[in-house]
């Protein structure tokens, strides 16, 4: 299962900035379990985006525990709206990843 997380933040990014590394570390984990398929901040920083993979079996709750283990979600600093995605076209260069 594909999903795409849209990552707004609560606070102005002043107040986001001092957690930023540790919530890449969390996401370069993600990563390193092949959940995390690309992430970044969007433009102007008001939050960000991931592309994720999970398993199809375990979706909803793999969701949610990527969720809640982030810092962003864990500090009250962003809220996570997680949007399960079903890719049609690309979606065999998305399974090479």
């Amino acid at each position: 299962m594909y999903a795409l997380a849209i990552i707004r933040y609560r606070r102005p990014f002043e107040e986001i900035a001092p957690y930023v590394e540790e919530h890449r570390a969390y996401l370069k984990e993600l990563k390193a379990q092949g959940l995390l398929l690309a992430s970044g901040p969007f433009d102007p920083r008001v939050g960000g985006g991931l592309l994720l993979r999970v398993p199809d079996a375990d979706g909803p709750a793999a969701l949610d525990r990527i969720r809640n283990g982030d810092p962003f979600t864990r500090l009250a600093l962003a809220q996570y709206e997680l949007l399960p995605w079903n890719p049609v076209i690309g979606k065999e260069g998305l399974d090479t990843l």
